[in-house]
């Protein structure tokens, strides 16, 4: 409602979805300050409250009714579509409407009819068969004596998440923003020139289609993993073997005369006999740490040299899937994710991304193209770390708002990015610190607040046990960092890294570790933020 008073007057407000009392009451207000609102009925009963509150309002409403089609969308989205569909009224609820609309003298009410076939509709073919069977519903109810105007045609108009253009998928469609266009108006056109009605005004709620090209979601990679073997001398491969119990060196002298064969297949079958019986005798306790490791080693290597091992890295990201990518874990969507810097450089490793939770579901095996592992480089920097970026693409419906806070991590840091006319075609308007700690724990009913003081009472207590000339000194700033880290991010932070704290010098945003904890102090306290304009 309030967008739409600065609007164009013309812009329809669709009220769909269950309503109560309160919801049309607020519906019809909205009529009567001259919005176009539309209430759409997706239940029989919402009828009554409709008709009861514009006569206690005096506020004469505009109708919609939503069809449940008998097209059906089969794919995972197409559960809200078809007769047993989640929304709408049958044909024998629709023709209910009209006598009840004609008995109260509303009929010239009902002005819209509203139907949905589904997310992602894959192929023109089946969009087309729903929307010519909308036009003909369309067409009854202007016989009837409807004074009907719209055809919503509600969502569907789909993403190629995976540019396969394939009609056989969940992400991906077979056609383009014009070839949708064209089956919808062709649809219409073609039931209402054969029922001599006049056109209606054809309008769609293409909520993902608007929406999922606007959010990018950018991730680092903090480190990654990968199983290295020792390295095994002949002096330490001759000291395992004296060690092993009589039936694993049974089992290694097999292993030993397979590889000088060649015969790789018999390899890897007594690489897993050895390695099993070593594992068994280790949890009977008769074999040791060290020659279980070296065993694991002997096996890694023998692996790796008839080129059986697995060469899939895990990269962990500094995210929550659970709270940024939760489709991916709910429903097996699938978004592009690649490296967005060190483009010059061919990426030379597969890897799979590991989340920072403690859950076995916080990972991403799956990607575009049926690849179980994604290509990407080799981290720089001591212990494979440093900053490698991702970004993960086509989120925006609605990543963002259907994740929570599993494992306590909230939501990321939010850049806003608009269109500009400078050089780079860009400008960062808005930076938000994500939730910090306190916010995290407030939502889950704890009290940051009493848990700082209580923090607080015990560091001055431990000081004070140990008094010197600094002890004073000593609780303040230990006081100080344990405020900091209710105000900081769950996120990781590396002591290095660019926090993204607004500051405008000369047109550039700069960043750095001290002004990011006086930002997360400032928004953990609730006060608003001031943040500078910035075109590049």
């Amino acid at each position: 409602m309030s967008c739409l008073c600065s609007g164009n007057p013309e812009s329809l407000l669709v009220c769909n979805g269950f309503k109560d009392g309160e919801y049309i009451s607020l519906a019809l207000v909205a009529r009567k300050l001259a919005l176009n609102t539309v209430i759409v009925l997706e239940q029989e009963e919402e009828l009554d409250l409709v008709i009861e509150f514009s006569k206690k309002l005096c506020i004469r409403p505009v109708i919609g009714v939503r069809a449940k089609l008998r097209t059906k969308h089969s794919g995972h989205f197409g559960s809200t579509s078809g007769e047993k569909g989640k929304f709408g009224l049958t044909t024998t609820q629709i023709v209910r409407v009209v006598r009840k609309l004609e008995q109260v003298g509303m009929l010239d009410c009902l002005q819209l009819l509203h139907f949905h076939i589904g997310s992602q509709i894959p192929s023109t073919a089946l969009l087309a068969d729903g929307v010519g069977e909308a036009a003909q519903i369309y067409c009854e109810l202007v016989r009837l004596g409807a004074h009907m105007q719209v055809v919503d045609i509600g969502g569907g108009l789909g993403i190629d998440y995976d540019g396969s253009k394939s009609t056989d998928s969940d992400i991906s469609v077979g056609y383009s923003l014009e070839e949708y266009a064209a089956a919808v108006v062709q649809a219409v056109q073609y039931v209402c020139d054969r029922k001599s009605t006049k056109h209606p005004i054809i309008c769609s709620e293409s909520g993902r289609a608007i929406v999922s090209h606007h959010s990018v979601l950018i991730f680092e990679a903090v480190s990654s993993s990968v199983y290295e073997a020792p390295a095994l001398s002949t002096v330490t491969l001759q000291y395992l073997v004296e060690g092993l119990p009589d039936e694993a060196r049974a089992d290694y002298n097999n292993l030993y005369s397979a590889a000088i064969r060649g015969d790789h297949d018999t390899c890897l079958l007594y690489t897993d006999q050895l390695k099993q019986r070593c594992v068994d005798q280790f949890k009977q306790g008769s074999l040791g740490i060290e020659q279980l490791a070296a065993v694991d080693g002997l096996c890694e290597l023998v692996s790796k040299a008839i080129g059986a091992a697995d060469p899939v890295r895990t990269y962990h990201v500094n995210l929550s899937v659970f709270t940024s990518i939760p489709d991916f874990w709910g429903i097996g969507q699938l978004f592009p994710i690649v490296p967005i810097h060190r483009l010059d450089e061919r990426p030379s490793v597969r890897g799979v991304l590991s989340d920072l939770t403690c859950d076995s579901d916080g990972k991403i095996d799956k990607f575009i193209g049926g690849e179980s592992s994604l290509l990407l480089h080799e981290l720089k920097g001591e212990g494979g770390g440093g900053r490698y970026y991702m970004g993960m693409f086509l989120g925006g419906a609605y990543e963002e708002a259907l994740g929570g806070l599993h494992n306590l991590f909230g939501g990321p840091t939010v850049v806003r990015v608009s269109q500009s006319d400078g050089p780079h075609s860009f400008a960062v308007t808005r930076a938000v610190p994500g939730p910090s700690c306190g916010d995290v724990l407030r939502v889950m009913q704890h009290e940051p607040e009493l848990m700082f003081e209580t923090l607080k009472h015990r560091a001055e207590e431990f000081i004070h046990q140990h008094e010197d000339d600094d002890s004073l000194l000593n609780a303040a700033a230990l006081a100080n960092g344990l405020a900091r880290s209710f105000n900081n991010m769950p996120y990781l932070v590396s002591a290095s890294s660019c926090c993204l704290t607004a500051i405008n010098n000369n047109n550039f945003y700069c960043c750095s570790g001290d002004d990011f904890h006086a930002v997360a102090a400032d928004s953990a306290s609730g006060e608003e933020e001031q943040w500078s304009y910035c075109c590049a």
